[in-house]
């Protein structure tokens, strides 16, 4: 018996490290490099000072200085995912400069072509994604002390001070906080296969606690972020050019594209962890069609594609829910239902954390046209382009739908 539950957990690590989920931090990078090799001193020293160099009117002219380097010293995985949080943050920084309304419509060739090569190498897009800023712009203080928000910090800052660390620190914890639901996939579907309904019960109830675990560790934003410069500083940071007026035709890279290219902000639907428990509960967030379920569909092209692999395994895998209703008793389906609870209650929370840092601070901003309406409907729209508030709450309804009834 002992042997068969090592070679169980055996099997789950298997799954997991093939799609990159690391045991203990789900989706995000462990142990994230802090530098580049010497060569790629000049876009560190960029990405390091961003907030000195907007403020002193620097930046754009510094980033057009940098010598063409080439991608070929980025030699192994952790390497080539800092070189592209560095061009992230610096291709942002360039577009949006000061956040004033002067606009770079052009990325310089010396950052396009190698930041192009590089996205293609990762299968990432070349613009600034959540698996950059938030799950692998991390570091530990002290490396033997503990993964908390006072032990840790970012590894590069937009302007607004403090507000960047506490919005990607949080959003990086509220992920590790999820992450035992990840772990407990694996033994999910081994229970299934092994009809083993008291293992089901039990990962799925460590499923729940980590949500709940998710949450409150999600409430901390109160405490470090702030909503007047989350809305009019970071946001505009995490803008991308696919939605958004101001660069309505999009990005021209140049030297990679002769025409310009259309990329969404980051954004958390980029976070694989939500989509991964979607799945697993059988919540049809793609397969019911609409805005919000294309959104999410394209929202996969930004995750790493270990990550994106991982969510195709599990719509190729059995159905829980199915599972469930064909064969668990009343005490499964309950836990089930407190498992989709569970995923409700963050989502609840997620839209009043969207009116309180975006819809508020939207509504309070002074207008100077007859236009305020038209700009109040941009400025209250998601970094990835997405109408917010109707998006959400598309979602959240959709998971409300999934409770299991009594039977």
């Amino acid at each position: 018996m002992a042997h068969g539950k090592i070679s169980l957990m055996e099997e789950s690590w298997k799954i997991l490290e093939e799609y990159h989920i690391d045991e203990d931090l789900g989706f995000a990078l462990p142990n994230p490099l802090e530098e580049l090799p010497g060569d790629y001193d000049a876009w560190i020293f960029i990405a390091k000072n961003l907030p000195e160099l907007i403020e002193n009117g620097q930046l754009r002219a510094e980033v057009e200085k940098i010598p063409m380097l080439s991608i070929d010293d980025l030699q192994g995985h952790k390497s080539q995912r800092l070189a592209h949080l560095v061009l992230g943050y610096i291709t942002m920084a360039y577009v949006w400069d000061r956040g004033d309304g002067d606009v770079r419509k052009v990325l310089p060739s010396n950052i396009a072509i190698p930041y192009c090569k590089l996205s293609e190498k990762l299968g990432l897009p070349p613009i600034l994604v959540y698996a950059d800023c938030v799950l692998a712009n991390w570091k530990k203080k002290d490396p033997s002390g503990p993964m908390t928000y006072d032990n840790m910090d970012i590894l590069f800052s937009f302007p607004g001070g403090d507000c960047s660390k506490g919005f990607f620190l949080v959003s990086l914890l509220v992920e590790i906080a999820a992450s035992p639901a990840i772990k407990a996939i694996p033994i999910i579907l081994s229970a299934m296969k092994r009809q083993d309904q008291d293992s089901l019960q039990k990962a799925l109830l460590d499923v729940v606690f980590s949500l709940k675990e998710a949450l409150t560790v999600f409430q901390e934003i109160h405490e470090y972020v702030d909503p007047k410069l989350f809305f009019n500083v970071l946001r505009i940071y995490l803008s991308g050019w696919k939605g958004n007026p101001q660069l309505s035709e999009g990005l021209l890279y140049e030297g990679v594209w002769d025409t310009p290219k259309k990329f969404a902000g980051g954004s958390a639907a980029q976070s694989s962890i939500f989509q991964s428990l979607d799945i697993l509960l059988g919540i049809e967030q793609i397969a019911g069609g609409g805005s919000a379920a294309e959104f999410l569909q394209e929202m996969r092209t930004y995750m790493p594609p270990a990550h994106q692999n991982f969510l195709r395994f599990l719509e190729s895998g059995p159905s829980v829910r199915e599972f469930i209703v064909s064969k668990g008793g009343a005490g499964l389906q309950e836990t089930f239902n407190q498992c989709v609870e569970a995923l409700v209650s963050l989502r609840n929370y997620h839209l009043q954390i969207v009116t309180k840092y975006i819809l508020i601070p939207a509504s309070q901003k002074p207008r100077e046209n007859d236009t305020a309406e038209e700009t109040t409907g941009q400025e209250s729209r998601g970094t990835g382009g997405t109408d917010l508030m109707n998006f959400l709450k598309t979602v959240r309804n959709t998971t409300k739908k999934s409770f299991l009834k009594d039977r």
